[in-house]
């Protein structure tokens, strides 16, 4: 059995930076709204900075004190005082900070999250989820020491160590000279491995949100995984992945230990070669000893602001692959809050129109088009089903009509207006969609149910649950509309998930309702029950469906055959099997008994964990992106 090279070692590409002004210009918008907090616990930082250069010079007298034979009992009180004064005030200070940088953290999710729950689809198509969770929870992690304490340690740091020189200069300018040396020369090795540090957290973040893509693959088709017998493979997976993570975390953590040991060895240096130099000029005369004891006092206090600044600079590294990733989703194209500048229109009562006039659409640049001059119009109420082969671009049809992608030509207009003049929200709130998975979120019947319609009451809920024939699952639960789902409905048969997403769609009150295939995994019973709703619906909102089963496509008013993403025929049934030679086909073969759902569940069955399969339809295969010729599940 081969051995594969670990990621670490296949992927040497180097990370993607941002340049220094655009990397300072988002570091700024972050730390702007906590700057006065932010300056706050600097001031409690340089108090306690200036308390510590005063105890160097209350040693000295205490020394000079103890020469003389004179009382200490003053000195002392005072040092005593400007030990625990300066160890208070710090911890005031590193309190303020801290607090203040979990407040970066949280505004910086908020925005992030805000951000990415806008995404347009095609971005989300294009982007692993599990890159984007990391990129919420550990990449803001890394930002909260960036913009607060690194800012904070390179101001008091700096000015602490300018001050600690100048007294130094002040005890004596030789020994200074001498200290000065010794740091600049240990001090260059220590810039040489600033950008290491920034590479290798990047990469090491970048290989945690990895970890995040491949787990949210496996628990997103657990049963498959199981089924498949792939569970050491998939451990191999993310086991490759975390290794990655730990190469690149030791790098890091390598060179982050190469500067902070720096820092100890230059002042240990600077110890002996002042220790050396300042014995002989105590012993020729040159300085007393009271100032060679406050010299070295003031040599060790330097260790303090030579490691803030060694800290800021380690700092400000990682959180620069932190800036570079969080910079680039926030770069992700996301729809409009508001179309129309904000204005919200009145809800419109009534049946919804809907008209597609020469709409040509691709997924991508790179992909052949689905739709080809797509025209058809459908007048408010009323059933129209849409049918055709795999491929033919049916379902986009649906994608188009919520403006989750934009047509590429030709307009798509909702009573009578193009759907890209619509706010967004005002569109979407006219429309009741149920996918062809019909998802089901994790939490409670009852929020999946108002998970549309939050503002629903009980009475309302009551309706959609007897109509979507639901009554019977809500009565056997152990807890009834407040019995928790399961991930993704995992507790949930595929017939009573596809119920409870035709229930949520029913309970927004839509003037046009949308269902892809939406009765597909439903049982005899419970189907012609559902048609039946469907049907007394369709006679006060207007209901377009893609079905496969011919007992729902008879039931339409008009029906729009589709083939390789054109409209070949519109009619009723019997229109339709006299004149139209592909649907006459689809119907004389019961439109390939589509009957029986693809992932073989009966309404009854669980249907456990698993996520049915990304829709292949319309040509757009499982990553996302879309081919022509990819089987269509409706």
């Amino acid at each position: 059995m081969t051995t594969s090279a670990s990621p670490a070692e296949k992927d040497e590409t180097p990370p993607a930076r941002l340049p220094a002004r655009e990397t300072w210009r988002v570091l700024y918008r972050h730390f702007h709204p906590h700057r006065w907090f932010v300056a706050l616990g600097a001031f409690f930082a340089l108090i306690g900075t200036v308390t510590g250069l005063l105890q160097p010079l209350a040693a000295k007298e205490l020394v000079d004190r103890l020469e003389h034979d004179s009382s200490i009992t003053g000195v002392l009180i005072v040092l005593t005082a400007l030990v625990v004064l300066g160890t208070v005030i710090e911890a005031v200070g590193a309190f303020v900070l801290e607090r203040t940088a979990e407040s970066v953290v949280l505004a910086a999710r908020r925005s992030l999250i805000g951000r990415l729950l806008r995404l347009r689809l095609p971005e989300m198509e294009r982007t692993q989820p599990g890159d984007l969770m990391s990129r919420v929870t550990a990449d803001t992690t890394l930002l909260r020491a960036v913009t607060t304490q690194s800012i904070v340690s390179a101001v008091t740091g700096g000015l602490g160590f300018i001050a600690t020189l100048v007294m130094m200069a002040v005890m004596d300018v030789v020994l200074l000279g001498v200290t000065v040396g010794v740091i600049v020369l240990i001090g260059g090795s220590f810039a040489l491995v600033m950008p290491k540090i920034s590479k290798a957290t990047q990469r090491a973040q970048e290989a945690v949100g990895e970890i995040s893509t491949v787990l949210e693959r496996a628990f997103g088709a657990f049963r498959t995984l199981k089924a498949s017998g792939a569970e050491e493979r998939e451990s191999a997976v993310v086991a490759a992945a975390a290794h990655k993570a730990w190469v690149y975390g030791t790098k890091s953590a390598k060179w982050q230990s190469v500067a902070s040991s720096s820092v100890g060895l230059a002042v240990q240096v600077s110890f002996l070669a002042v220790l050396g130099i300042g014995g002989a000029r105590v012993a020729s005369g040159a300085i007393s000893v009271s100032t060679l004891v406050a010299f070295l006092l003031f040599l060790f206090y330097l260790i303090d602001p030579i490691s803030r600044l060694v800290e800021a600079a380690t700092q400000y590294q990682a959180g620069v692959a932190a800036v570079a990733r969080l910079a680039e989703a926030e770069r992700l194209e996301t729809e409009p809050l508001e179309d129309t500048g904000g204005r919200t229109a009145p809800r419109t009562e009534g049946p919804a129109t809907v008209a597609f006039e020469d709409v040509a659409f691709r997924y991508r640049d790179d992909l052949p088009p689905v739709h080809h001059g797509v025209t058809f119009t459908v007048p408010g109420a009323g059933m129209t089903a849409f049918v055709g082969p795999s491929g033919a671009g049916k379902t986009t049809v649906f994608g188009l009509i919520e403006r989750f992608y934009e047509v590429n030509g030709g307009r798509v207009l909702v009573d009578g207006r193009d759907v890209r003049d619509w706010p967004l929200p005002d569109l979407r709130a006219a429309i009741g969609y149920v996918e062809q998975d019909a998802p089901v979120l994790a939490g409670t019947l009852r929020e999946n149910l108002v998970f549309a319609a939050p503002d629903a009451t009980d009475e309302a809920i009551r309706d959609v649950v007897v109509r979507a024939r639901l009554d019977a699952l809500v009565d056997r639960l152990p807890e009834g509309l407040d019995t928790l789902v399961g991930h993704r409905g995992s507790k949930l048969s595929g017939g009573e998930r596809q119920r409870v997403a035709i229930a949520r769609a029913l309970l927004r009150r839509p003037r046009l309702l949308l269902l892809d295939e939406a009765t597909s995994q439903l049982d005899a019973v419970n189907e012609l029950a559902l048609r039946d709703v469907v049907t007394e619906i369709a006679r006060e909102v207007t209901v377009l469906v893609v079905a496969h089963r011919l007992s729902t496509v008879t039931l339409a008013d008009r029906i729009v055959v589709m083939d390789a993403g054109r409209v070949r025929a519109v009619g009723t049934h019997e229109e339709l099997v006299a004149a139209d030679p592909l649907y006459g086909e689809l119907a004389a073969t019961q439109f390939l008994a589509s009957a029986e759902p693809e992932n073989g569940s009966r309404d009854g069955e669980p249907e456990g964990g698993s996520r049915p399969e990304a829709d292949a339809g319309d040509g757009k295969p499982e990553n996302g992106s879309r081919e022509e010729a990819a089987p269509e599940r409706v």
